[in-house]
């Protein structure tokens, strides 16, 4: 399951006391969005999306996510690719490919809706059949509170619910065979006009956070995840980053616990149109090891 997006604020500007941050380019969505894909490569799907449509606004490489939202009056699509290399524990799968696709919209000031799921191609140990297919499907919206101060280094904050609906194939690996129901609190500090952090609390009441090989695997009880990432605008182009991300579960089973770390950024192209890069790892057998992402962000029309 994805359990985080992310989205840059704007900073530079001061917050208008009657709408909340809007999405700049930048970064992601839930954690746990680790899924491939064997047949269709990442590379194709981002050159089409942004031969047919104007420039966009992004969230990734990160998971934590930030309390922007979409602009209303635009589509906001994400296209990520990430490669990750599996823990021993989860052994006969070694690696595991994960191409998602995200789509944002808002339909009023505040709101943003979402829609997200990745194609996941899962690769085993000799003599043990790989597995290729769509995982788990994601519906979701997260509501930005308004701005109470115009001063624009104040925090803001937002508060997200997502539903994932077992559409992955859970005998080949590829879904979890739940339902996972998942309430995710977000905030944002600049600390400076080019320096944030995005801090995250989460709670998933059923389900849990796997996609595919990767994220915890337990089927009882309750999963607590948590976040927090800092943000340096290098350039009004480039912005660069590092994260930390995890979860626990009071269930029983296989894999209770995540944690990884990611250095990354995004580069903005022109405006509404970003690539974004990250190198992660961790700990924990739902964890990668060491896996690698690179994606692309676009809006439909293009937000100014």
């Amino acid at each position: 399951m994805v359990l985080a997006e992310e989205r840059t604020l704007d900073v530079g500007a001061p917050l208008s006391v009657d709408s909340g941050p809007v999405r700049k380019v930048g970064y992601h969505g839930p954690m746990g969005a680790h899924s491939s894909y064997q047949s269709i490569s990442a590379a194709a799907m981002l050159m089409i999306c942004c031969c047919l449509a104007k420039p966009a606004p992004a969230q990734m490489p990160f998971y934590t996510d930030d309390p922007s939202i979409t602009p209303i009056k635009t589509i906001h699509i994400e296209l990520f690719d990430e490669y990750d290399g599996l823990q021993s524990s989860q052994f006969p799968d070694e690696r595991q490919n994960t191409a998602n696709f995200k789509i944002n919209v808002s339909p009023f000031s505040h709101l943003e809706l979402d829609l997200d799921f990745p194609y996941l191609n899962i690769q085993r140990a000799a003599g043990s059949a790989n597995s290729g297919g769509i995982g788990d499907t994601n519906l979701g919206g997260k509501w930005s509170f308004p701005a109470r101060n115009a001063y624009a280094l104040a925090a803001s904050y937002a508060v997200s619910f997502y539903v994932e609906f077992p559409t992955g194939d859970s005998a080949n690996g590829l879904g979890s065979g739940l339902t996972d129901y998942w309430l995710n609190f977000a905030m944002q500090k600049p600390l400076s006009e080019a320096t944030r952090i995005n801090c995250n609390l989460g709670l998933l009441f059923a389900g849990n956070t796997s996609t595919g090989a990767v994220g915890i695997q337990t089927r009882r009880g309750q999963v607590y995840t948590g976040g927090i990432s800092l943000l340096h605008d290098v350039t009004s182009r480039l912005t660069v980053g590092a994260e930390l991300y995890g979860g626990v579960s009071d269930g029983a089973g296989r894999d209770k616990t995540q944690l990884q770390a990611m250095l990354g950024g995004a580069f903005r192209i022109r405006d509404g149109l970003a690539l974004s890069f990250g190198v992660l790892g961790g700990k924990y057998g739902a964890t990668p090891s060491l896996g690698g992402q690179v994606g692309v962000a676009v809006d439909i029309p293009a937000s100014h």
